[in-house]
């Protein structure tokens, strides 16, 4: 068993400019947690494997396939293999959230 202390870990930045913190990385799953600026955009993007993501602190807005799903602290979305998904932060506010990937990339 181990401990994941997510405040401990140093993040990078992903090929979107935002800071990502690796989680768990292995043949099963991926598991990150991303960190934008309030008013900041994840572009549209897809992946060919299953995502959900898990908000952990503040407010913004994903969006599956063109709908806009409001999110806040404890939020999960769940979007389909290959599906369109883009993240933007409410503008009064930074936003975290985990972003999980099933099986990894």
């Amino acid at each position: 068993m181990s401990i994941i202390r997510m405040n401990e870990i140093q993040g990078e930045k992903n090929k979107y400019g935002f800071t990502a913190k690796t989680l768990v990385s292995h043949q099963n799953a991926t598991v990150k947690n991303i960190l934008i600026k309030n008013g900041d955009i994840i572009p549209e993007h897809s992946v060919p494997v299953d995502v959900f993501f898990y908000v952990v602190k503040g407010k913004g807005t994903i969006y599956i396939n063109k709908e806009a799903f409001e999110v806040e602290d404890t939020d999960i979305v769940i979007c389909p293999q290959n599906t369109e998904m883009s993240v933007s932060a409410n503008r009064n506010s930074d936003f975290s959230f985990l972003n999980v990937k099933t099986p990894s990339l």
